[in-house]
């Protein structure tokens, strides 16, 4: 009975295996999250920037100049990005 139940479970309404002497599971750090920020050592947010995937014609050169390597997120930003999708990048 159990097991049937089981194989009609969708994967992430399956319980999340709970340590010995643990009261909360383990939160998943969103996976698309993982490739788009990075942490630093002081605790800002990284990521690249913005409308440089295609679309390169119609962009003025000072656009593409300004958007060239990482961006540190603001501070409300990244408030939201290391609480709800990188729960253990502190």
């Amino acid at each position: 009975m159990l097991s049937s139940i089981f194989s009609r479970t969708p994967v992430w309404l399956m319980p999340v295996p709970v340590k010995e002497g643990s009261q909360m599971p383990k939160l998943k750090t969103k996976s698309g999250a993982k490739k788009r920020f990075k942490v630093t050592a002081n605790g800002k947010v990284k990521c690249l920037a913005a409308g440089k995937r295609h679309g390169m014609i119609k962009r003025t050169n000072k656009f593409i100049r300004n958007a060239r390597g990482t961006m540190v997120l603001s501070d409300e930003d990244a408030k939201i990005v290391k609480k709800n999708f990188l729960p253990y990048a502190r």
